[in-house]
């Protein structure tokens, strides 16, 4: 038992498992990596660059509480954000619970009005993930992440592969939801299957339903 215990972790442990201390470095380098997004650049247009890392930190803290961070290493070049699949919607109360409304309040009114309209936006993901994996364990992938520069360069790939790994070994599927058709096809290329394409609300922008069954 042991062994196998030591067994699912051995990849994993080659990442820097982010702390407390980590937060605002996870959430620069989150915050960067998705600058050219599509969907976040939509969401944020308008919004200084330092209240936009505010939100990236909320979701750290929220998955500190609730789930696993890591980072590709030290240096933050990439970051995965995880949570058990229980814990995948962040309602008010775990945010709350979790310190993340700290940062909320940092962010002023102009953000807080934003992030609320992120409920809306977002409100068909949780229900496509519900009903895409009722009655599963799973682990979601809240967001993954690679600084510009250093995208392309297999930090993706190192954070994703480990959580594959994991995946194999524990039998527990990794479910996650993306917007860009390259990232798509990255995924795919990492063995998840499109279950879903939706146009999200108010944005009028794809994101692709996505899910890893464990390696049989």
């Amino acid at each position: 038992m042991l062994k196998e215990e030591r067994a699912v972790s051995t990849r994993l442990e080659t990442l820097h498992e982010v702390r407390r201390e980590g937060i605002r470095s996870a959430a620069a380098c989150l915050a960067r990596a998705f600058e050219r997004d599509p969907v976040w650049t939509k969401v944020f247009e308008g919004v200084p660059g330092d209240k936009v890392a505010l939100w990236y930190e909320s979701a750290v803290r929220y998955c500190l509480v609730y789930g696993r961070v890591y980072a590709s290493s030290d240096r933050f070049e990439g970051v995965v954000a995880l949570l058990p699949g229980q814990y995948a919607d962040m309602t008010m109360w775990r945010m709350l619970r979790a310190g993340s409304m700290k940062s909320g309040m940092r962010m002023g009114l102009r953000m807080t009005m934003r992030a609320t309209q992120l409920l809306r936006i977002f409100r068909p993901l949780e229900v496509d993930r519900r009903e895409h994996m009722r009655d599963r364990e799973y682990t979601y992938v809240l967001i993954v992440g690679v600084t510009p520069e250093l995208q392309g360069q297999g930090f993706g790939g190192t954070l994703l592969r480990a959580l594959n790994e994991e995946s194999d070994l524990t039998g527990v599927p990794i479910y996650l939801e993306t917007e860009t058709v390259g990232n798509r096809d990255m995924y795919e290329h990492l063995g998840f299957e499109s279950l879903r394409e939706i146009a999200l609300p108010v944005v009028n922008l794809p994101m692709w339903e996505m899910l890893r069954e464990p390696a049989s």
